[in-house]
């Protein structure tokens, strides 16, 4: 059927002509998963790829990770992968031969193709026809029946290509990025001592003393968590922040959603304490672990699934940040967590923690070291986050 209907609000130059309503299943061939035998799995590469569902995929490719020997249904190189079971509507691409699962489908199309289907998810096209008492699901009919709005082939082809292009740039960027987390892992495990050294494999030139032996309340003059009270939502004053506020080493806050409590109770909850700049942030309830330096304290508070830890007259600010870090630090982070239905770590479990610091002078070279590594890694995430944006941005607007 072709029905003509509105044009996009972004167009290459040279296209007027309406976009055509099509069936998904008119315009590209489809293969519903079947899965093998259980009995089929193996752990060999050797043997065929299996794609079960977006566990398979990262960065909407296929990342094998399950093999199997027995072939039911299958996708080739090229071929775009399309999740029907939760989550509905998760899209990627193959490389590979694959063996498709019941858990995705695979359709034979172009660029263009993909790309609408990417837009389709965003919109919430499938989460509307999923169906499924324990989890989504969308079937055969749907996707078949599945409604595109088609260009012609050229425009098709266009915009595959314009598309595509972003998305080797927000690879390209994802991996540096990538790359940068793993190579600051690394420089973490070896620019610290070992379990039972006192000394790290690797040094700033001129270190040659051991590091001593602590508790962390000994590193710190200030510790205390977030406020245990309740308080009402107000339109104007400062934040309560929680632990899903700190992430990738930042604050993160968002006016549309974050709560807002009264001057009065910011007041009261900071009678006895005030934070400063320069304090480092713990969350230790929910998602623990998360740590970053405090550099605006005025209009914020927390509640108490966050920690905070004010450096001792010896202790470099950056560099006890750095510690919340490590390895070590956050294994016996989580060994000390309790069994209550949220888990966390009292701040009598976090005071004793042990660490092992060098003199001041070795501890700004490491803290100053790993800050600006961090700046590297945020400003690589940033310029991520704006390339997704740019791109669903014009999804929006280059599709109908």
């Amino acid at each position: 059927m072709s029905t003509n209907i509105q044009k996009p609000i972004i167009r290459f130059a040279g296209f007027t002509d309406s976009w055509e309503q099509r069936k998904l299943g008119d315009v590209a061939p489809i293969t519903m998963g079947q899965s093998p035998d259980g009995e089929n799995y193996t752990a060999n590469s050797d043997d065929h790829i299996l794609v079960q569902g977006n566990a398979d995929m990262k960065d909407h490719r296929v990342c094998p990770r399950v093999w199997t020997t027995q072939i039911t249904k299958t996708a080739k190189p090229g071929d775009i992968i399309l999740s029907v079971r939760a989550p509905v509507g998760e899209v990627g691409k193959t490389e590979y031969n694959v063996v498709l699962g019941r858990g995705v489908s695979g359709i034979s199309g172009n660029d263009f193709i993909y790309q609408s289907l990417i837009r389709m998810n965003q919109a919430g096209y499938w989460s509307k026809l999923s169906t499924g008492s324990t989890f989504d699901s969308i079937n055969s009919d749907d996707i078949f029946g599945a409604i595109l709005l088609i260009p012609s082939e050229r425009e098709q082809s266009e915009i595959g290509s314009f598309l595509l292009e972003m998305d080797h740039a927000i690879v390209l960027h994802q991996r540096k990025l990538d790359k940068l987390k793993l190579l600051k892992k690394s420089l973490l495990q070896k620019m610290f001592p070992k379990n039972g050294s006192d000394k790290p494999l690797v040094r700033f030139v001129g270190f040659t003393d051991s590091w001593e032996q602590r508790k962390l309340s000994d590193c710190l003059s200030f510790l205390k968590d977030g406020t245990h009270g309740s308080f009402l939502d107000s339109q104007e004053g400062p934040y309560l922040l929680s632990a899903k506020n700190i992430k990738n080493g930042e604050v993160k806050i968002d006016p549309d959603s974050d709560r807002k409590i009264s001057w009065n109770d910011f007041r009261l909850i900071h009678a006895n304490f005030r934070l400063l700049s320069g304090d480092v942030l713990l969350t230790i309830v929910g998602s623990i672990g998360e740590s970053c330096i405090l550099k605006k304290p005025d209009g914020i508070t927390f509640q108490r699934s966050v920690a905070f830890l004010r450096p001792g007259p010896n202790v470099d600010s950056l560099f006890l940040r750095t510690i919340t870090e490590t390895k070590a630090f956050q294994s016996e982070l989580n060994g000390r967590k309790n069994s209550s239905a949220q888990a966390g770590v009292y701040l009598g479990e976090l005071s004793i923690i042990p660490t092992q610091i060098p003199a001041l002078r070795e501890q700004k070279e490491l803290g100053g070291f790993f800050d600006k590594l961090d700046s590297l890694i945020v400003l690589h995430q940033r310029e991520l986050d704006k390339l997704k944006l740019l791109k669903k941005s014009l999804l929006q607007k280059m599709f109908i």
